[in-house]
């Protein structure tokens, strides 16, 4: 059985394996019912009765395809008018490795429609519910490829790159009581590789982290208050550190004239 009780209704996107199945087995022992969604119904089913019978939550079953209108309206009334719900779980994503020049532009439209306009109309739809009543939470997947140009994803990564923005800008308009937080997981062992083309067991293994390890460290750093989570980071400075270099620039990014260097000598 669950170790806690009342903790409201959790819906997880690309619940049926990888990291979303984790987040569904996590967040049931810690004693939310659960709303899975994915496009593989039968793995979800099979998820929703080992969990239903493992820690006696309630686990409800949407299959869903969130690069169809249909479905992802469907998922977002659900999320805006369901008061039972008090955490989004934004997993749902694919990846793309191929470079740009020679990758499908259909194929690309695909990854933007999942990485980037669900995850923002999902999270627009929970805010409707979670902001008025100041209360709820929203955690978004991202990726530390959206951190660096230089591992060579263009798209993949800069639709990361947009949902780590997202959650970092909600997070300064939401109310306290709507909790944020920012995943960004290095590579992880789950078959997002394997559907991008790619052979993750061709990756140096002291990169490539368990799934389990991964969402158990996330919602360690959930538990700690985190907004921007990165698992396989040592020292929470080196991020702070980062931000705070960012944070050197504002006060030079708008002004009235151009700065001096730019000036004919």
């Amino acid at each position: 059985m669950s170790d806690n009780t009342s903790q409201g209704t959790a819906l997880i996107t690309g619940a049926s394996t990888g990291i979303g199945a984790v987040y569904a087995d996590r967040l049931a022992k810690r004693g939310y019912d659960l709303i899975l969604a994915a496009r593989d119904e039968s793995r979800l089913n099979a998820l929703a009765e080992r969990l239903r019978a493992e820690t006696g939550v309630k686990v409800e079953v949407i299959k869903a395809d969130l690069t169809d209108k249909a479905d992802l309206v469907k998922l977002e009334d659900r999320l805006a008018s369901d008061p039972a719900i008090e955490l989004l779980v934004n997993n749902a994503g694919a990846a793309g490795f191929k470079g740009f020049s020679v990758t499908d532009r259909d194929a690309i439209d695909r990854l933007i429609q999942l990485n980037v306009t669900a995850v923002t109309r999902l999270a627009q739809a929970a805010s409707s519910a979670f902001v008025p009543r100041e209360r709820g939470t929203i955690i978004n997947l991202g990726s530390v490829v959206g951190l660096m140009p230089e591992f060579q994803s263009p798209v993949y990564g800069a639709t990361k790159a947009f949902v780590l923005y997202l959650t970092q800008a909600l997070a300064q308009e939401f109310p306290a009581g709507v909790r944020l937080q920012a995943v960004l997981p290095g590579a992880t062992r789950t078959e997002i590789w394997e559907r991008a083309g790619q052979d993750v067991d061709a990756l140096d293994p002291n990169m490539v982290m368990d799934v389990d390890d991964l969402v158990d460290a996330a919602l360690a750093g959930f538990d700690q208050g985190e907004l921007v989570t990165i698992p396989s980071l040592p020292d929470p400075a080196d991020w702070a550190a980062f931000q705070g270099a960012r944070g050197k620039l504002a006060p030079n990014l708008s002004r009235r004239y151009p700065a001096d260097r730019f000036k004919a000598a």
